[in-house]
């Protein structure tokens, strides 16, 4: 019995068996298990063939040519999915054998076809590189059950692998020799001495990298490192377009309707007598005006500027605020699986300036492959709030590079008196500062609270919200006004839960698909999880679902005006979203926020975070939960530190760059006094 939702079945085994009834026949292949055939076709083909149905599609399936509404194409499709279910069959049973379940068994299929038993038999490990969703121990079960000892290497390397990869999820570059083989040891449950020998060798050959007494995976080392000697190539490089700064300077001061402040203009005169700048602050500082009057500086110098951010949304917002065209970084560097990155050190961007926003966001290995597309002579402008969450995937890439003190950096500290009348703004600073917030609210307020005591309330409170009173007050769109933001998943508050329930209040379609237990209804609003390449959809994008093929047994997303096709079988990638983490909301913005925030969420209660969350409401801010738990989240400023060595990388690749740097700023000084090209220490 469980206390929310009531009784609960256990299943320990079960066994799919074809149905013996003409009614058991028809349901059977109006399941959807067979692609071109659903209810309608399913009743039409059991009406003309009867018991006989399965006979005829395995052994004649050319006759299903008779049945009103079947042509040749829709045959095809039956014999070929008919057939792919046969071997998926196969597969199943033996890997059902070994306790996989059939949403991983699909998986396998997909990923190695008809060689999926003798991949599976030879080195069962190979699913946690190979397969989406297959982790480590999925396949350590699996192994298990195939008689794999314990100390083998192929397990002992596995688990190493997967120990760096989870410290990856976890935001680190590495792991220390000594934290990595205690954690593996726990993980595998072998003596210690197995697990440096195995280390040893995979150092050897090269699977991990070893610096000092860091163990990297290839990817972030070879990142990390790049990321560094890029970015300082990048400083002391000459630009193609020279600029007379204090002509510029003298230009916006004069031309602009915009009135700078002090900071602002040395923002300004920073990023235009600098190849690298960091552009930094909180909201109501002012970083948009400012981006705008760098806009503005190099136009003036007849520069070509290329805009972008992470996120489709974090794009869009900077497209809306400076009137061009920004894009997602991975549409800028034009990434095609299985090639990659289209543009790369071979083919690099065009242009003389790249200006990239949320910068907080950017993970190590995104970055490292955008340098690499960015040519020497153009400039680089890097726009973030350092105070937000971290990047999802590993690294910490915009507080390492103001760390290393390498890169000019300009942090933009003045509130605006337009932003002092927002309590979205000031609240946010009073966050970020440690102080008690202002939760008055009152008619003419963009920010509330709603105390309650229990977890139900708070629940029941923030869908009368979302479905009435939120709407009504306002007069917006419930499904694209409205976000509920929670800092967790789990739990009566986390985001799965209240997707269940918001999806009950607010859209009672029955046109819909089953996957797992999750309902994917007609107008629901879903996120793409996982980075799809061929898709062209990433991680964090939101969608509304605009079309249903309940016979076809797929749907259709719509990403603001691009429409992307799902199968039932890919749809572990979508998740409903109308609530989602805060850490999923990073580089987005919503008119109005609602956001839950009690104790049960108290592993996650950081001042970060919540100022994360709050930030996101452009207009309205719903806090609903207790007091206590505000309070809690302002004072905890602790944040697990990250491993990475990125600022001290550039500290040390500076060092070794002073004499070329040196070497350039006299040439350039002899060229024309008044240029400044290079920015030296």
């Amino acid at each position: 019995m469980d206390a929310k939702y009531g009784r609960q079945f256990s299943v320990e085994r079960f066994e799919e068996t074809l149905p013996a009834t003409v009614y058991g026949i028809e349901k059977y292949l109006g399941s959807g298990l067979i692609k071109g055939v659903g209810p309608k076709f399913a009743k039409r083909i059991v009406q003309k063939f009867g018991k006989d149905t399965l006979d005829v599609i395995e052994d004649t399936p050319d006759e299903l040519i008779t049945v009103e509404g079947i042509g040749k194409i829709r045959v095809e499709r039956i014999k070929k999915s008919w057939q792919e279910q046969k071997e998926i069959k196969n597969i199943m049973l033996f890997l059902q054998s070994h306790e996989v379940n059939t949403t991983h068994a699909t998986k396998i299929f997909k990923t190695y076809g008809s060689d999926s038993i003798s991949v599976v038999q030879e080195n069962p490990y190979r699913l946690a590189d190979d397969v989406w969703g297959i982790g480590f121990k999925t396949a350590d079960r699996i192994a298990e059950k195939l008689g794999i000892e314990k100390e083998r290497f192929i397990r002992l390397r596995s688990g190493l692998f997967y120990t760096l990869n989870k410290l990856a999820e976890d935001g680190h570059c590495y792991g220390d020799r000594e934290q990595l083989i205690k954690k593996a040891v726990e993980l595998l449950e072998v003596d210690m001495p197995e697990l440096e020998i195995t280390l040893d060798e995979m150092l050897r050959t090269e699977d991990v990298i070893r610096d000092e007494e860091a163990i990297y995976l290839p990817p972030f080392f070879f990142s990390e490192t790049g990321c560094a000697r890029r970015l300082i190539k990048l400083l002391i490089s000459k630009r193609r377009v020279r600029m007379d700064v204090q002509a510029v300077m003298s230009q916006v001061r004069r031309q602009s309707d915009i009135s700078y402040d002090e900071i602002q203009l040395e923002a300004i005169r920073t990023a235009v007598s600098s190849k690298v700048m960091v552009l930094t602050g909180g909201p109501g500082t002012g970083k948009t005006t400012t981006t705008m009057g760098i806009i503005s500086a190099y136009r003036k110098a007849g520069c070509r500027i290329t805009l972008a951010a992470p996120t489709g949304r974090a794009s869009k917002r900077m497209s809306e605020t400076t009137g061009m065209d920004a894009k997602t970084i991975h549409r800028l560097l034009e990434y095609k699986p299985p090639e990659g990155y289209q543009k790369n050190e071979e083919n690099p961007l065009e242009g003389d300036v790249l200006i990239l926003d949320e910068c907080s966001m950017i993970d190590v290995i995104l970055m490292y492959n955008l340098l690499k597309a960015v040519p020497e002579h153009m400039t680089l402008i890097m726009v973030g709030d350092t105070d937000q969450l971290p990047s999802v995937g590993a690294g910490n890439v915009l507080k390492d590079i103001i760390a290393s003190g390498r890169i000019p950096v300009v942090r933009l500290t003045r509130i605006f008196r337009q932003a002092q009348g927002s309590r979205i703004i000031m609240n946010a600073h009073r966050i970020n500062k440690g102080e008690p917030i202002d939760m008055r609210g009152g008619k003419d307020s963009d920010f509330f609270f709603a105390g309650k005591e229990t977890n139900e309330e708070v629940v029941d409170t923030l869908v009368q919200f979302c479905t009435r009173n939120l709407p009504r007050y306002y007069h917006v769109d419930a499904f694209q006004d409205i976000q509920v933001l929670t800092p967790m998943q789990r739990g009566i508050c986390g985001a799965a839960n209240l997707n269940q329930v918001l999806q009950e209040a607010m859209n009672p379609s029955k046109i819909l698909l089953h996957r797992g237990g999750t309902q994917y209804r007609l107008h629901d609003k879903v996120m793409q999880i996982r980075n799809n390449y061929e898709k062209e959809v990433f991680n964090g994008d939101i969608g509304t679902i605009c079309k249903v093929d309940m016979e076809e047994r797929e749907l259709t997303v719509d990403y603001e005006g691009r429409e992307v096709l799902y199968d039932v079988s890919e749809l572990e990638e979508l998740v409903l979203a109308y609530a989602t983490t805060i850490h999923k909301a990073q580089g987005s913005e919503y008119p109005i926020v609602v956001m839950p925030l009690t104790m049960s969420h108290f592993v996650m209660l950081q001042r970060n975070l919540l100022y994360t969350g709050v930030t996101r409401a452009k207009k309205i801010l719903v806090l609903i939960g207790e007091k206590k738990a505000v309070r809690y989240a302002i004072k905890n400023e602790a944040t697990a530190a990250r491993n990475t060595k990125l600022a001290k990388r550039l500290m040390v690749d500076s060092m070794e760059s002073k004499i070329v740097a040196a070497n350039l700023f006299k040439q350039q000084s002899r060229e024309n006094a008044s240029v400044s090209d290079v920015k030296c220490d």
